[in-house]
């Protein structure tokens, strides 16, 4: 009596093929997909840090108000603001300095038109809880480990109040060829720009 073994059997060419068709149209219709996640994470990342910035810069002018639109008569007017340092004009009570990465007050006359990436960037850190990683230096190397590089257009709103700050996300730059210190913003590029002289915020870019 014979005994019935099964037959070890693997993929027809037919079934390979339907397979490998199937694949392939997932591919074409999944692919695009997939590309535009990092673009739309870009987007909400830079419209999400926007949104922050331009509440707390809303909330220290009210502060500003709340004190009696204070003006000490000394080139840098500080209000405390959360706990930290932040430098204003003592005309429209808008933020225009703050403190460094080390929490010392950054100097410079917060009257002049002497606005300068610095000091934008202490705006940056010094309104914004646990604010995003952020650098004025150009290097490769500095803006590998940062998520924003602030930039200072001191001819942007009509040379108003100084100029505009410029914060640019990182992971959208050539980091080989940042923008250049005193231009306008690259909308070819994405990132936020805040107005001391009107405290608008705005984003920019694809």
């Amino acid at each position: 009596m014979k005994k019935n073994l099964a037959k070890n059997t693997g993929f027809t060419l037919i079934e390979m093929i339907i397979v490998v068709i199937i694949l392939g149209l997932l591919a074409v219709t999944a692919l695009p997909r997939f590309i535009d996640i990092q673009e739309e994470a870009e987007r909400s990342t830079v419209e999400g840090v926007a949104g922050g910035l331009a509440a707390a810069v809303g909330l220290v002018r009210g502060q500003w108000e709340v004190l009696g639109r204070p003006d000490n008569n000394t080139a840098i007017n500080f209000i405390d603001y959360d706990t930290t340092r932040v430098g204003i004009d003592p005309d429209i009570g808008y933020p225009t300095s703050g403190v460094d990465a080390a929490g010392n007050e950054i100097a410079g006359s917060t009257e002049s038109t002497a606005l300068t990436a610095l000091k934008c960037q202490g705006v940056f850190n010094s309104v914004l809880q646990s604010a995003p990683s952020n650098t004025v230096v150009a290097t490769v190397a500095e803006l590998e480990q940062n998520t924003y590089f602030v930039r200072h257009d001191a001819d942007g709103a009509a040379n108003g109040n100084g100029g505009v700050c410029l914060y640019y996300l990182v992971s959208a730059l050539d980091i080989n060829s940042p923008p250049a210190a005193n231009s306008p913003a690259d909308t070819n590029l994405r990132g936020i720009e805040y107005t001391p002289a009107t405290g608008v915020v705005r984003v920019f870019g694809n």
